[in-house]
């Protein structure tokens, strides 16, 4: 069938192009077809490659079966749902390789835990609406809670992307927050492994208390199984942890305690410290190239979280990047992050020597940099936690703006987003890049975020398995949710 008939079979074929997806989901979908074609459109792949203009990408029973410039005489498959995007841009769905189904609860005053509730309603349908088809959880405190929420998703009970679950903290002692496990020492974090593999884990994350002989046992079981283990650390340094064989850092630069003039062995002195020396440090200086290169020669890969370390810096991000997300708030939730971001911008004008938060940031984003250009694998994650302020899919979106912020070009940082994790996960031939045979996964924006990055932001059609997501109806059926559910 020529490009001439394309339309008239459309029409014909509406019966053909029936729904796919179960009535549950029907309310969050604008395309249900089983053959789709995306024109006039522009194509960043996920590889790192430059835009390409004028492409065609055709969809078929939620796979990409054909990539190409448009030419106007193709041969279309029979009964095709025909998109014209001309002015969009399409780039592959995200792999989140730090996110969580959970989100700190507003502040309950002065003398009570700080808590953290599960987002299982509103973190997976956020996490689809922002561009986000794939996601690892990266520490879970509801670890059945986010087996049932992956199994409803899987079923199609329920929107929400691809999720890979990482199992409970492996936290040493004293944990940090009442909601965490305490390893009693090596042989607790080999058993913690072994039964959360059984129940179906796919990775683990150390903790900041681990020890260094509790994070070896707990990386040659998750080995054992055949499965990868990431961390955030703090007792234990990051050349340390790759010579004991971890897969996978999170955060970066500013959470590593190993150039602390005070640091012992198998002690978090805590971020506070550490980081007041750490903000001294020439990020081109032997000592963090060093670190940079050993990371490298050992095959740890590094995430990205910038999203959530901006927040800490006084008055970022922009207040317009969170009056995107006030709406999906909870009031209380975003009162409590109102006071906290106000309460830093006042400590930094009152003390600005004592504020070191934007510093650190600009150290992080030079060391992702460095740690990409010497030839080390980042990928990126928004880490929805903190005080608050940054939600799942919103953050995912604004890490992108920040490594173009460090100097990536827009095309490197969907790259790090996209093909990056997916390979990390071992999915790489089935997500991560739009080419054919892959998993239909993309992310439909208005404008050219090759151009300008902050063009991410205008999602107008999320695709998971082919099936085109409203995002603005994902976004409006948990309004006012986060914080709560």
């Amino acid at each position: 069938m020529k490009r001439s008939s394309i339309a008239l079979a459309g029409l014909l074929c509406g019966a053909v192009a029936s729904a796919q997806v179960p009535a549950t989901l029907q309310p969050f979908v604008k395309v249900d077809a089983p053959v789709v074609v995306l024109e006039n459109v522009r194509v960043i792949d996920g590889t790192g490659a430059p835009a390409q203009e004028n492409q065609m990408i055709v969809l078929e029973h939620g796979k990409i079966t054909s990539v190409g410039p448009q030419t106007g005489d193709q041969l279309m498959p029979t009964g095709a749902k025909m998109i014209d995007l001309a002015g969009k841009t399409v780039f592959p769905g995200l792999v989140g390789m730090h996110e969580h189904l959970f989100y700190p609860l507003p502040d309950g005053g002065p003398g009570l835990l700080r808590l953290y509730g599960e987002m299982a309603d509103s973190a997976p349908r956020l996490y689809l609406a922002g561009g986000v088809t794939t996601a690892r959880t990266a520490g879970s405190l509801e670890p059945y809670t986010d087996i049932s929420v992956k199994q409803a998703i899987d079923a199609g009970q329920i929107p929400g992307p691809k999720l890979f679950l990482t199992g409970p903290y492996l936290e040493g002692s004293p944990a940090l927050g009442p909601q965490l496990h305490t390893l009693t020492g090596p042989d607790d974090a080999a058993r913690l492994v072994d039964y959360w593999a059984a129940e179906g884990m796919t990775s683990f994350k150390a903790y900041t208390h681990i020890t260094p002989e509790e994070l070896k046992a707990a990386v040659d079981h998750a080995h054992e199984h055949g499965l990868k283990i990431t961390g955030h650390l703090c007792a234990v340094g990051f050349k340390e942890a790759a010579g004991l064989g971890i897969d996978n850092l999170e955060h970066g630069l500013v959470v590593d305690t190993e150039f602390y003039s005070q640091k012992k062995t198998g002690v978090c002195p805590g971020q506070r410290p550490a980081q007041a020396e750490l903000a001294k440090m020439d990020v081109e200086g032997p000592e963090i190239q060093g670190t940079i290169r050993f990371l490298i020669d050992h095959h740890v890969a590094v995430t990205s979280t910038l999203a959530i370390f901006e927040s800490f810096a006084p008055n970022r991000p922009p207040m317009s990047e969170e009056m995107r997300v006030r709406t999906s708030l909870l009031p209380d939730a975003w009162g409590s992050y109102a006071t906290t971001r106000a309460a830093i911008a006042e400590r930094a004008q009152d003390q600005p020597s004592e504020s070191i938060s934007g510093r650190l940031l600009k150290m992080e984003e030079r060391f992702e940099l460095d740690f990409v250009m010497r030839g080390g694998v980042l990928m990126a994650g928004c880490d929805p936690t903190g005080y608050g302020g940054v939600l799942p899919g919103f953050g995912d979106q604004r890490n992108l703006e920040l490594l173009v912020e460090s100097g990536f070009s827009p095309e490197a940082a969907i790259h790090i987003a996209t093909q990056n994790g997916a390979q990390w996960l071992g999915e790489d031939a089935q997500l991560g890049t739009i080419a054919v045979g892959k998993a239909a996964d993309l992310v439909v924006v208005d404008g050219n975020p090759a151009k300008n990055i902050a063009d991410v932001e205008k999602v107008e059609t999320v695709f998971k398995d082919g099936v085109g997501y409203d995002p603005q109806k994902l976004i409006a059926s948990v309004r006012g949710l986060v914080g709560l559910r």
